[in-house]
């Protein structure tokens, strides 16, 4: 009986070494299978271009004085948090950019200083200052934006910036 034992085990177990190891299996070693179907590796320099290319349009669209345009780069969820009010959300963003325009900012200038983050969400800080009329300087802070994708777009999901100039007594 042991005899038939020992054969039977030789015979299991030769038949499990032998079986190909499955695609979808924890810790599988198959890196062909892996390298056809993953997803395309994340272009940290692409989503960079479209940030830019997205900040390009959001200064056009202020120097406009169109407060409805500049809404329309912030995603459905997002909030805008500017020094000494509260964060805005939905149609409280175009009515701070409509009130920015009124108090006279006509442009702004931005320079990005790192920009992080992978497929779903970037992380992009910088400067800026806000210009007035006759090219007078209004406002020269810090930001940091976290954008998302919002249908296929790089939309503004967090935005908040802080001035460095003194605070008013």
């Amino acid at each position: 009986m042991s005899k038939n034992l020992t054969c039977i085990l030789i015979a299991v177990l030769a038949f499990s070494c032998g079986q190909p190891e499955s695609k979808h299996s924890e810790g599988s070693t198959d890196t062909t299978s892996a390298a056809t179907t993953a997803p395309p590796a994340f272009d940290l320099q692409a989503a960079r271009s479209a940030v830019e290319s997205v900040n390009a349009k959001f200064m056009e669209d202020l120097k406009k004085g169109d407060s409805a345009a500049l809404a329309t780069h912030y995603s459905s969820d997002a909030v805008l948090m500017f020094d000494n009010s509260e964060p805005q959300t939905g149609a409280g963003i175009q009515s701070m950019w409509g009130g920015a325009i009124r108090s006279g900012v006509k442009e702004l200038k931005i320079a990005t200083t790192d920009l992080v983050g992978n497929a779903d969400l970037l992380a992009e800080t910088g400067t800026y200052e806000m210009i007035g009329a006759n090219n007078k300087s209004l406002d020269k802070g810090k930001y940091v934006v976290v954008w998302k994708q919002e249908s296929g777009n790089w939309k503004i999901y967090r935005d908040i910036a802080n001035s460095n100039l003194p605070a008013h007594p």
